[in-house]
């Protein structure tokens, strides 16, 4: 067996069964444990989060960022190509009824993702500048008490989203610009490189602003050009709600036979990808949330909440309903092409380009975001001194992705980030009672100010 084979089977039993029982567990477990908290404070996380929506908010800081500063870099990270590939390869692998385990994934996911949002907050501190920083390594060495843990987690982070993770999101954007406009794959990743460095230099400030712009814009513009799609197929929409609930227990009816999926397929490839998407218990968004400048670590706890009813519900979502309606799944297209497929049915010569500049903005953002994750695993495990090697370090590596797709160094990726995964689970479960004592605290303040 060789090295890819044996890697591949790794990933096989880690993210198709062990990964989803845990971080469905997970999610499971907090959503009961905590009363159903994303539709108890649904509402309430809404108006937290855009009650005060500013493009141009204050300058973040050594204290921090604002709180929807600080969603933004998280939905940032969430919303990648997953949303654009992962939906699509979800559908062609286990039928529309994916789609189904992907809603169910990410109901559960919002309370494991408020819990490490809270978690963040509550266990932030400051690095040898004075800079605020936190993240599960911090809630895992001083809340849970595990050093060891803590620095293994880092390390996984570092190399599964900082290095390798973001030469995958380099090598999407420069394969579909080659595709969509012939651009060389090196141009395409000298110019992200370049422009990457420029907003890594100016730190967190810099960080800040450019996602509290670029979230809501990209977003926007994705979601605009879906619905147009929709309403010139209105007629579909209803037809493809139901084959994602239909095809959730019956894939094969659903398509008519044309994905050969069974239930077991649709559940393992809508859950897996789903949570793959939107970030839920891997550890990656508490360090966006544990540098916001909030009142409570609830308040923060809420912003979880919407970051992955956004991620899966509204963007991921749209996606699926694009790709159902307009009639593309045929049972050998899938990933990105599938994507691009559908927008092209539904925009003519312009779907190409249109899905590689929302790719474009969904992965480079995803690169901001996970860069200033991993930063804060470098600050943890070396100090502000590690910094520089580190932002030279993505950047040769965001070069390098344009140009290499190496199966191997893929298929790592998924194994590191399946590894980040198991401490902070266990680190996640084991702090539940300061979690819930972070809701109720929130909850009686609510109360008391109420009267």
């Amino acid at each position: 067996m060789d090295l890819l084979s044996l890697v591949q089977g790794i990933n096989g039993i880690l993210w198709n069964y062990v990964l989803i029982f845990l971080l469905c567990g997970t999610g499971i477990y907090y959503t009961f444990r905590l009363r159903f908290v994303q539709v108890r404070l649904f509402g309430t996380a809404f108006k937290h989060a855009f009650g005060d929506l500013k493009l141009f908010g204050e300058r973040a800081g050594n204290e921090g960022m604002s709180s929807f500063q600080s969603l933004a870099t998280a939905i940032a990270a969430q919303v990648g190509t997953g949303n654009l590939a992962g939906a699509a390869t979800a559908i062609a692998m286990g039928g529309p009824g994916a789609i189904f385990w992907m809603y169910l994934a990410a109901f559960f996911g919002m309370a494991t993702n408020m819990a490490e949002a809270i978690l963040g907050q509550v266990y932030k501190t400051r690095d040898d500048h004075g800079q605020v920083t936190g993240g599960p390594a911090y809630y895992i060495r001083d809340g849970f008490g595990s050093p060891a843990m803590a620095a293994f987690f880092s390390v996984a982070i570092i190399v599964a989203l900082g290095f390798i993770g973001n030469m995958v999101q380099s090598n999407s954007i420069a394969d579909a610009f080659h595709t969509a406009f012939g651009f060389p794959h090196l141009g395409v990743g000298v110019a992200l490189g370049v422009i990457a460095a420029f907003v890594f230099i100016g730190g967190i400030g810099r960080i800040a602003s450019v996602t509290e712009k670029m979230v809501p814009l990209m977003a926007g513009l994705y979601l605009v050009g879906g619905l147009v799609i929709l309403v010139f197929h209105a007629g579909q929409i209803l037809p493809a709600f139901k084959a994602i609930f239909v095809g959730a227990f019956n894939p094969a009816a659903a398509t008519g036979g044309i994905i050969g999926a069974t239930m077991r397929q649709a559940m393992r490839y809508g859950i897996a990808r789903g949570l793959f998407s939107n970030e839920a218990g891997m550890g990656s968004t508490p360090h966006a949330h544990a540098v916001a400048k909030v009142r409570m670590p609830a308040e923060q706890g809420l912003m979880g909440i919407v970051g992955v009813f956004i991620d899966t519900f509204v963007v991921l979502n749209m996606t699926a309903l694009v790709i159902l309606c307009t009639g593309v799944l045929d049972g050998k297209t899938t990933g990105i092409a599938l994507t691009q497929a559908a927008f092209t049915v539904g925009m003519g010569n312009f779907g190409n380009p249109f899905v590689a500049f929302c790719l474009l903005f969904f992965a480079f953002s995803t690169i901001v975001g996970w860069y200033f994750f991993g930063e804060a695993n470098v600050k943890y495990l070396f100090g502000t001194k590690g910094l520089m090697p580190y932002r030279a370090l993505v950047v040769g590596f965001i070069i390098l992705g344009a140009t290499l797709k190496v199966d191997l160094v893929w298929e790592l990726a998924d194994t590191f980030n399946g590894l980040m995964v198991l401490p902070n689970l266990v680190a996640l479960i084991g702090l539940f009672k300061v979690v819930a004592k972070a809701v109720s605290e929130y909850e009686e303040d609510g109360r008391l100010k109420a009267h």
